[in-house]
């Protein structure tokens, strides 16, 4: 098990782990909110996307804190190898990264564990805390 990872149980059973307190596992895109949104049709423009400003900054600040960092992108496996080089030759720091998300926006993620959205809108800093939240009740 990871060491950012802890043992937990619902009674007498063990169930999947948590995170231990303050670290965050963030989920981040990459076309569109760290650099130039470059579709799958055009890869060969993946590796020389321009990096949007303050995106390597925070997200390797977020790194060395001892957060999970883990690129969601609608990439395909197919372009491992572009998405690799270029976040290393960007000088990215990451936990993975997850190819094949969903195309076209508009998500809904249900899970189980608490779930953040923040929606990137131009400027990539540290997140901002809104004052609208919509929180699930189990009833």
């Amino acid at each position: 098990m990871s060491s950012k990872l802890q043992a937990a149980k619902d009674g007498a059973n063990f169930i999947s782990p948590t995170l231990h307190v303050g670290v965050k596992n963030f989920m981040i895109d990459i076309d569109g909110t760290i650099c130039d949104d470059v579709p799958n049709e055009e890869p060969e423009r993946m590796l020389t996307a321009k990096v949007y400003e303050g995106a390597l900054e925070t997200i390797n600040k977020w790194h060395e804190e001892g957060h999970i960092i883990t690129f969601f992108t609608s990439r395909l496996e197919e372009h491992r190898a572009y998405t690799e080089k270029w976040l290393s030759e960007h000088g990215f720091k990451y936990s993975g990264i997850l190819f094949g998300k969903p195309r076209g926006g508009n998500y809904h993620w249900i899970d189980n564990h608490m779930v953040k959205a923040t929606r990137y809108k131009g400027k990539f800093t540290d997140l901002v805390e809104s004052e609208a939240i919509i929180e699930v009740f189990k009833k």
